[in-house]
C-alpha cells in the first residue's frame, strides 16, 4: 500500500475537526459528515460517492479488503492520512471500529431532483427522532425497491453518522431528500402520487387497500405517530392489526410491514 502521512496526535486539527463532525450545527456549517465502517464506505464508494478525506488505523484489523479499499478511494482524489489506534479511537464513534472513518459531503436531495418511474412507490418518514430508525427505514426502503425516501421535519438529520451506520451505507444510492411537509404534499400531488397514511385509527388494514398504483407510504414519529396535516391531507388510511396488549409497533417496523405490502401487490 503506498505510503500516507500519518497522524500520530490527538491534537491534532484534522482530529479535532471529525471529532466535531458529530454535532449536526458543525456537519451543516461545513457541508461535511463522517462515513465510519468499511461496508458503508464501500458501498459509498461502489455508488461513485467522492470523499474529502480517509482515515485508516492498520493497528484495528484492517484486512487486505480494507487495504484495496483505501487505495481505491485515494486514486479517486481523497486525501489519505494513516493514524495510530489512539487518534483514530478519538475520532470514532463506535464502540468497536474496524480501522475506517472518511469525511464525506452531505448527502440529499431536493425532491424536484428525484427521478420517478411510471408507477412509483415513495416512502415519506415524519419527525423520526432516533439515528437507528431513520437509517433502518432507509435499509428497508432500499430493499423493498422503494425509488425514494422523503424525510420531514426531522428530529435528526440524514447525514447523522449513526443513520449513515444504521442504514449501512444505502444512504449513498438510495435517492433521498429534505422537505417540508407542505412542499411534500404539493410534489405528490403534481405527480399523480396517492398518500397513504399509517395510522391506528383507521378502519382499513393495510392489506385491504390497493397499493399497485403510484403510492407515497408516510409513517410518523416514533411516539405520537403522523401529525394531524397528514391525517387530514392522505388519501388513504390504514392500520396495522395490533392483538396483543401493544397498541403500536417501532416505525421503522410499521414502514417494513407497508412496504412490503406493496411489494408483494405489485409483484
Amino acid at each position: 500500500m503506498e505510503d500516507f502521512l500519518t497522524i500520530e496526535s490527538p491534537q491534532n486539527p484534522r482530529v479535532k475537526t471529525a471529532v466535531k463532525l458529530r454535532k449536526g450545527s458543525v456537519r451543516k456549517a461545513t457541508g461535511l459528515t463522517l462515513v465510519e465502517g468499511f461496508r458503508e464506505i464501500s458501498r459509498a464508494a461502489e455508488s461513485g460517492w467522492k470523499f474529502h478525506e480517509l482515515y485508516f488505523c492498520p493497528e484495528l484489523n484492517l484486512n487486505e479488503g480494507g487495504e484495496k479499499l483505501v487505495s481505491n478511494v485515494w486514486k479517486n482524489g481523497a486525501k489519505v492520512f494513516q493514524c495510530s489506534e489512539i487518534v483514530f479511537r478519538k475520532m470514532s464513534y463506535r464502540d468497536t471500529p474496524d480501522g475506517l472513518l472518511a469525511l464525506s459531503p452531505l448527502v440529499g436531495k431536493k425532491l424536484d431532483e428525484l427521478k420517478l418511474p411510471e408507477n412509483p412507490l415513495i416512502l415519506v418518514a415524519e419527525h423520526i427522532e432516533k439515528p437507528g430508525n431513520l437509517g433502518t427505514i432507509l435499509r428497508t426502503a432500499d430493499a423493498a425497491g422503494a425509488d425514494a425516501v422523503i424525510v420531514c421535519d426531522p428530529n435528526t438529520d440524514i447525514n447523522n453518522p449513526n443513520v449513515i451506520r444504521a442504514s449501512v451505507g444505502t444512504l449513498f444510492y438510495l435517492p433521498v431528500a429534505e422537505a417540508t411537509p407542505e412542499k411534500t404534499f404539493q410534489w405528490l400531488e403534481k405527480h399523480g402520487i396517492r398518500l397513504l397514511a399509517a395510522t391506528p385509527d383507521a378502519e382499513q388494514e393495510y392489506t385491504a387497500v390497493d397499493m399497485t398504483r403510484p403510492t407515497a407510504i408516510a409513517v410518523g414519529a416514533e411516539d405520537d405517530g403522523l401529525s394531524s396535516g397528514w391525517m387530514a391531507r392522505a388519501d388513504l388510511r390504514v392500520k396495522i392489526p395490533m392483538l396483543g396488549k401493544n397498541d403500536s409497533l417501532n416505525v421503522a417496523v410499521s414502514a417494513a410491514l407497508l412496504l412490503y405490502e406493496a411489494v408483494r401487490q405489485r409483484r
